[in-house]
């Protein structure tokens, strides 16, 4: 009987009435609990504490300026936070398990929490189970249920009898009919069809919750809190130096301890910890949209640092839509590419009696098609023969026997490596020799071989192995898979950004190469899984310099590659999709999971998941990387670089003994415009143009270099040496004169620090042309808040400002212009210096 399945009519009727496959979750956060953790933010109480020391001081008008920007930097924050959960809220739902469904007759898989009650699933070994299920059909299905019962041993299914599934039996010991949320196919498998989900689950009835992604803290989050700590400590000491300085010139103990705090809102670096929320958010929400999902947030600064990328084939690099090209039969290769000889017939009709009834490998429908197309209506055809056992595939023996029962006897049909058949047909001398020429031949033109071979025997019980049989080789069957578009310029943008491929498959060692060369992949040696085996890791070490090609390879294989690599010092990414992939996945510096045929086992252990299986994407994640790190590093930079100003304008007036010039109101204004530059403008920053033609980035070098922090120590003093003189050469003149001058000067400086810090390469005037529109919405923003501070005279009495002159804003913009030319300059200096070594 063929399973059709639900219709998605239906389906999507079931899901509006009884709701999604998820169980009851944590509420989403609101509003006012986001605010009340911003008022907990140290900018915000030091704000809050300067507005009630106004309110002491009788100064209420000031104090309600600070309430009121305390009010607009919560609401600033508001937006980031509800941004920031927003894009890990999407990450959350891509990454709930996937599930193999069948619907309108079609095999589709969805999101876990799409299954409703009626679903046929198609359980594969490393499946999810995602819903509480009746078995209809099995084969050799073993399911780990310890999530549920706590027994290690995985248990053995069988198929329902009662087809109304009236009560779902209690999970626990073999031969349990019904498969439950969360556990796990560890073997064989098998087609059930849904009877519960969410709450009304087993695992809903007894309370359990589903897991949100956790985000570990990464290397980048320890050093920046480090250098916040540092930072914030300088601070706090300084701060109090001033305050009791201040309090012993003056008297004025509260204006003393306005000025400590002052001066402590101008050093703390609050916006380290936004910059890092919003960037790792974001940058994976960014990631998402190439098809690449980020469960692992630390693993964004890892992609600039990757020096080996290992790729599997089949679904990656090509598009794992296998047609058969060539068949070997009777001495002869067969192109199919129209009716076939009745030579080759029996080659076929074996290669399908040696896979399953209703195949999901591309190969195995691929070579159903073919049947259906050539062999319909000839003795080949054999739906009345009766499946038996089947003998899988192992490490030894890297080929598969399906038993039959015709006539009273068992036919045995083998499908699978070349060797691996000559091996269990016992073929050797010069047969072997020509056969062996012939694998060449295909495995030259870039296809897929596989062997082929039959066996009978009337003896009532059945071998323990393979080799019980006696095998007749029949022929060879090669399959063609057609490369992804694009894989081959992403491999060359790859190698050319000093990141080495390395191609792992189980094909032949020629087809291995073939494809490797197909894809400009560099080449260099070729080693196969049986080489491997017999090598030390000395040995395999050195072979490893100069190998990029690996054939023959089973999944445990990669593990001691990974392994060797990391030893040498490489930072190495690894794709994997079944569940034997799960501990190279793991002891990568990032594991990429397969999204559509990878296994649950495999994507919850791997740290990005390629949602369309396409090495492309790969390149675009290493890409999208070392932008989120280039952009955290400016972002940085411009941090640092607008603090130094700023604290050092708090600290001058004071120790010459003259009135505050930056005052609370200011610090605040300025925050305005820092927050969201460091964040979301730098966020959206584009690529730099060399971001792919430059090596990875050293991972034993600290993630926030010193020269970072020389850059943005020296942008700052160059903004501070300029207001320093205008203060000194204009200290004797109208305070609130000066105080406009300087703080006009210093907000221009700060655009322009934005606008320099964008790109390390290109200047402002070439940058400019980059659309960035949160920049620029910044930038309209800060312009028409300063004109209207400066020109109405209500706003312009609150900031304790002068009159400015037209000419006062040409002189301030020159002034601030002044202070960022030295690194515009370096960066000519530098662009033309690497011209000429070019």
């Amino acid at each position: 009987m063929v399973a059709v399945g639900l219709s998605s009519a239906d389906a999507q009727r079931r899901l509006i009435e009884e709701g999604y496959n998820e169980l009851p979750s944590e509420r989403r956060r609101g509003l006012l609990s986001i605010a009340m953790d911003v008022l907990k933010e140290p900018m915000i109480s030091l704000l809050i504490a300067c507005g009630a020391i106004y309110f002491l001081l009788g100064d209420r008008r000031e104090a309600l300026i600070l309430i009121f920007f305390v009010l607009v930097v919560i609401s600033i924050t508001l937006y980031q936070e509800r941004r920031a959960e927003g894009a890990l809220n999407a990450l959350r739902a891509l990454s709930s398990p996937r599930a193999l469904v069948i619907r309108d007759g079609t095999p589709v898989r969805i999101p876990g929490r799409e299954v409703v009650r009626g679903d046929l699933i198609v359980l594969e070994e490393g499946d999810r189970v995602p819903a509480d299920a009746a078995v209809i059909s099995c084969t050799s299905l073993l399911v780990d249920e310890s999530i549920l019962t706590g027994e290690s041993m995985p248990v053995r299914k069988i198929p329902c009898e009662d087809k109304e599934y009236q009560e779902v039996m209690p999970p626990g010991g073999d031969d349990v009919p019904f498969v439950y949320t969360g556990t796990l196919v560890v073997q064989g498998r098998g087609l059930a069809r849904v009877v519960a989900t969410g709450s009304r689950t087993l695992m809903g009835r007894i309370g359990a919750s589903l897991k949100s992604i956790e985000l570990e803290e990464s290397r980048l989050k320890r050093e920046t809190r480090s250098i916040v700590r540092r930072l914030t400590l300088f601070g706090l000491a300084l701060s109090t130096v001033l305050l009791i300085a201040y309090a012993l010139e003056t008297g004025d103990l509260l204006r003393g301890l306005l000025a400590g705090i002052t001066l402590t809102m101008a050093i703390l670096p609050e916006e380290f910890p936004v910059v890092l929320t919003i960037f790792l958010a974001l940058g994976a929400w960014r990631l998402s949209r190439i098809n690449v999902l980020t469960r692992n947030l630390s693993a964004i600064e890892t992609l600039g640092s990757v020096t080996v990328l290992c790729t599997d084939k089949t679904g990656t690099v090509t598009l794992n839509r296998m047609r058969v090209r060539k068949i070997f039969a009777r001495g002869r290769i067969y192109d199919v590419d129209g009716a076939l000889p009745e030579d080759v017939h029996d080659v076929v009709e074996f290669g399908i009696l040696a896979g399953r009834r209703d195949p999901f490998n591309p190969m195995e429908i691929a070579l159903q098609e073919l049947g259906r197309r050539e062999l319909n209506g000839t003795e080949h055809i054999h739906n009345d023969w009766t499946f038996v056992q089947e003998y899988p595939l192992t490490d030894d023996i890297l080929a598969m026997s399906m038993v039959w029962m015709h006539g009273g006897e068992y036919v045995i049909a083998a499908k699978g490596a070349p060797e691996s058949i000559f091996d269990l047909c016992h073929l050797d001398g010069e047969e072997l020799n020509k056969i062996y020429e012939v694998v060449e031949r295909m495995a030259a033109d870039g296809l897929r071989v596989l062997g082929v071979a039959r066996a009978a025997i009337s003896e009532s019980e059945l071998p323990d192995g393979q080799h019980g049989f006696d095998f007749q080789f029949m022929g060879l069957l090669g399959f063609s898979d057609t490369i992804r578009p694009g894989v081959p310029d992403a491999v060359n943008e790859c190698q050319r950004a000093g990141v080495r491929v390395m191609l792992i498959t189980g094909d032949h060692p020629i087809t291995a190469a073939s494809i490797a060369s197909s894809i400009n992949l560099n080449r260099g040696s070729v080693l196969t899984g049986p080489e491997i085996e017999s090598m030390s890791d000395e040995e395999l070490s050195k072979r490893l310099r100069d190998a990029n090609i690996f054939a023959r390879m089973v999944p445990e294989q990669k593990l001691r590659l990974v392994e060797l690599l990391k030893s040498q010092g490489e930072i190495v990414a690894m794709t994997g999709d079944g569940v034997n992939d799960a501990p190279a996945l793991k002891s990568s510096h990032i594991g990429i999971a397969m999204g559509s045929r990878g296994t649950d086992v495999a994507r919850e252990s791997a740290d990005i998941v390629l949602l369309d299986d396409d090495f492309s994407s790969i390149v675009k994640a290493i890409r999208l990387g070392r932008r989120i790190f280039d952009n955290i590093r400016k972002a940085t930079a411009y941090i640092l670089a607008i603090h130094v100003p700023i604290a050092g304008m708090s600290i001058l007036p004071v120790a010459l003994g003259q009135p505050l010039l930056l005052m609370p109101v200011h610090i605040a204004f300025l925050e305005l415009v820092i927050d969201p530059a460091c964040s979301i403008a730098f966020e959206a920053e584009a690529e730099e143009s060399d971001v792919m033609s430059r090596p990875p980035m050293n991972p034993k070098a600290p993630l926030v270099s010193t020269g970072v922090i020389a850059l943005g120590a020296l942008q700052g003093i160059s903004v501070l040496a300029v207001l320093s003189t205008i203060y000194l050469m204009s200290i004797v003149g109208d305070m609130n004169e000066v105080r406009a001058l300087i703080f006009t000067t210093l907000v221009l400086a700060n655009l322009l620090l934005i606008l320099t810090n964008r790109s390390w390469s290109q200047t402002i005037l070439q940058s400019i042309k980059t659309r960035n529109s949160a920049l620029w919405m910044i930038f309209g923003g800060t312009v028409l808040l300063l004109s209207m501070i400066l020109y109405i005279p209500s706003l312009r009495e609150m900031f304790h400002f002068g009159y400015l002159h037209p000419k006062d804003i040409m002189i301030c913009l020159a002034l601030a212009s002044t202070s960022v030319l030295w690194f515009e300059a370096w960066k000519m200096i530098f662009r033309r210096g690497r011209a000429g070594s070019e």
